[in-house]
């Protein structure tokens, strides 16, 4: 062989290995679609280099500067810095009434004197919300994806988050321990870690991330927040790839209620340990929060909030549950996260808008809102209708964005060039639509939850 012939089958082997590893990481994920692209380039790549064999040696030659010249464009494509100019939303300039949140909605029992009240002062969710109560409702017999096994799961779990309600705050020891802010920041993070967390950051508690008034959980409904602690510490749980990828599907929503449960788990105990290190602290859970968990985990630098309107973090996409404790406990803080690639990327993929089944997820671009924030906001009526038709949670959104896929080797190659280059973002989304499609339909339940 010559040189040429050498250094081309060292290319196309390159190749080859490249779409057979493709082939393989989206088979192990369920991706049949682009398993059977992957097998057909790497054949293809099989082909071109038996063909390329054959060629006289200017037609090699010629085929070697094309090539070259496509590498190196890639090249620049990937690893040059293109950047594009995106606007950084300001922090909100007003604090959430829980009151209102769909969440703290749908606990209304209708009859009560705290129903009555609401909706003669918000009149105008009085029809979306008995529009919702007249479906089956989430994890009910009726509702389109109801199994009684697999319900069975989400609504233990939900339970026992409910059960560890009153647990996310208690005494603090009278003699505090004492170490330096650094210290004490590694400690905690290890500890998140340690007990699960797959990412954890801390931010000075803000106005904007508090509640003004309960809504939910321990506490009197209606009753002003008051929690004046300095720090916020938050945190994610990874929910799994296979189980999400079946949304709407029963599945995902079992996953759900078990991150949930998980990120419960740590905050409570992440909150006692710092209390019996004589500092107060305060977990906030699922049902029981006094803070927005997405806006402080994304000061805490832990990622940016994208269409979906939750956050998206930089290596599981919306992919993750949060959990925030809130404490005096000396820290450093993180840096806050501004991530134009994420805001950039959302703006032209609209993938979780199209394949929405409530079409709840607004198309374009972001709004400019009366509380100042610039951002993509949910139709939250729309979504939470669903869920009460469906009895899932859904999760079709978080199930096919491109952020979203499994965290190994393969993906994460891909991450680095999405957040590096704007016009490689370009290159991405399209090719995430050509090789898992623009509507991919939802994965098989997983083999352990098939009925007999």
């Amino acid at each position: 062989m010559t040189w040429l012939e050498i250094l081309l089958t060292i290319t196309l082997a390159i190749f080859f290995a490249g779409f057979i590893l493709m082939g393989f990481f989206s088979f192990k994920e369920k991706y049949l679609r682009a398993a059977r692209l992957g097998v057909l380039f790497s054949l293809l790549t099989v082909l071109v280099w038996a063909t390329v064999l054959w060629m006289p040696q200017w037609a090699q030659t010629l085929f070697t500067g094309v090539l070259g010249t496509t590498l190196l464009l890639g090249f620049i494509l990937f690893f040059w810095p293109l950047k594009q100019e995106i606007q950084t939303s300001p922090p909100p300039n007003k604090q959430v009434d829980e009151r209102i949140i769909m969440f703290a909605r749908a606990r209304l029992v209708p009859g009560t004197d705290r129903y009555s009240s609401y909706y003669q002062a918000h009149s105008e969710h009085q029809f979306p919300d008995d529009r919702f109560r007249r479906n089956p409702g989430l994890l009910q017999p009726g509702s389109a994806f109801y199994d009684p096994r697999l319900a069975s799961s989400a609504e233990a779990d939900f339970f026992l988050t409910e059960s560890l309600r009153d647990a996310v705050d208690g005494p603090v020891m009278s003699q505090p321990v004492s170490a330096s802010p650094e210290h004490f920041t590694q400690w905690v993070k290890s500890l998140a870690h340690y007990y699960g967390a797959v990412d954890a950051g801390i931010c000075q508690l803000q106005s904007h991330h508090i509640y003004s008034h309960i809504g939910r959980g321990s506490g009197t409904f209606g009753a002003p927040v008051d929690l004046d602690h300095r720090f916020a510490f938050a945190y994610a749980v990874e929910m799994s790839h296979e189980m999400i990828n079946t949304a709407p599907k029963m599945p995902a929503v079992m996953e759900s209620a078990r991150q949930y449960v998980e990120a419960t788990k740590i905050a409570i105990a992440l909150a006692a340990a710092i209390r019996q290190m004589g500092y107060p602290a305060r977990a906030h859970i699922d049902g029981n929060y006094r803070v927005i968990a997405p806006l402080v985990a994304r000061d805490a630098g832990l990622g940016e909030i994208g269409r979906m309107g939750i956050l998206m973090t930089p290596k599981l996409g919306p992919r993750v549950r949060l959990g925030v404790v809130t404490t005096d406990l000396p820290l450093e803080i993180d840096a806050p996260t501004w991530d134009p690639a994420v805001i950039d990327f959302c703006n032209h993929c609209q993938k979780c808008a199209e394949v929405c089944p409530s079409q709840a997820i607004p198309f374009g671009d972001r709004t400019q809102y009366e509380d100042g924030t610039l951002r993509w906001k949910i139709d939250a009526e729309r979504c939470y209708t669903y869920w009460t038709k469906v009895g899932t949670d859904c999760g079709r959104c978080m199930a096919v964005c491109p952020y979203a896929h499994a965290d190994n080797f393969f993906h994460n190659i891909i991450r680095y060039g999405v957040a590096h280059s704007a016009t490689f973002r370009r290159a991405a989304y399209a090719l995430d639509n050509f090789f898992y499609g623009r509507k991919p339909a939802p994965h098989p339940v997983p083999d352990w939850l098939q009925k007999e």
